[in-house]
């Protein structure tokens, strides 16, 4: 997908967290002007307009991006709390907005609401498990909104389980189908990559992956539910 526009620069940091772990692509600018220059060929996939530092501004760009000959859409307002009020009568600015300040998990939600509505973008392939989010075309990975710091091998031993949840996998089995068939380490390597990604997911969420006693191991619940 083509980049999404974000006012102003800096962007907003939560944003800018949320959009990166999620795939979004992005681009700021801090004027009309930069905005112009900045927007690639094929147009920009939407905006997230903060109105947060700058409320004139922001909506100011608002209706500059909808007054297009072809609107800008789907258009996210960030808005504070004392400015609610002020949406009313803007009403056509904007297809959906967030109160600041917004987590990171109602952020996404949004977004993915106003893409899905709109039909105007789509997001590159995800593996989500609750609140577990890898991203398969940038190899990101992150837990409740939190940036996990993997190795390669590590990523692609998750992204395997990830895949294929409450399913029972041998340790021989991981290591021909993550490794490969042309891999010499014994089944030691998986236990030492289990316990490395047990430790970055954290305490609250290591148990993602659980051992199946003289099996091997199973990621997240089964159909049984045990």
């Amino acid at each position: 997908m083509e980049p999404l526009l974000l006012f102003p620069d800096p962007p907003n940091e939560v944003l800018t967290q949320t959009l990166d772990q999620a795939g979004y692509p992005w681009k700021a600018a801090a004027t009309l002007d930069m905005a112009a220059r900045i927007e690639p060929e094929e147009g920009w996939a939407g905006a997230v307009i903060d109105a947060t530092r700058d409320p004139e501004a922001a909506f100011g760009l608002c209706r500059v991006l909808r007054k297009r000959d072809i609107p800008l859409e789907p258009l996210l307002l960030l808005v504070p709390a004392p400015h609610i009020g002020d949406l009313e009568l803007r009403e056509d600015l904007f297809d959906d907005f967030c109160v600041t300040p917004s987590t990171s998990v109602e952020l996404e939600a949004r977004l993915k609401h106003l893409f899905w509505r709109s039909g105007g973008g789509t997001r590159p392939e995800l593996i989500e498990y609750g609140v577990l989010v890898l991203n398969l075309e940038t190899y990101q990975a992150a837990i409740s909104g939190r940036p996990l710091d993997l190795t390669y091998m590590e990523y692609e031993l998750l992204k395997y389980l990830a895949s294929h949840p409450g399913k029972v996998f041998t340790r021989e089995t991981l290591l021909s189908r993550v490794w490969g068939y042309e891999y010499y380490g014994g089944a030691r390597t998986v236990d030492v990559h289990i316990r490395r990604l047990r430790a970055k997911l954290g305490e609250e969420h290591a148990n993602l992956i659980q051992t199946v006693r003289s099996v091997g191991y199973r990621f997240g619940q089964s159909r049984w539910g045990v």
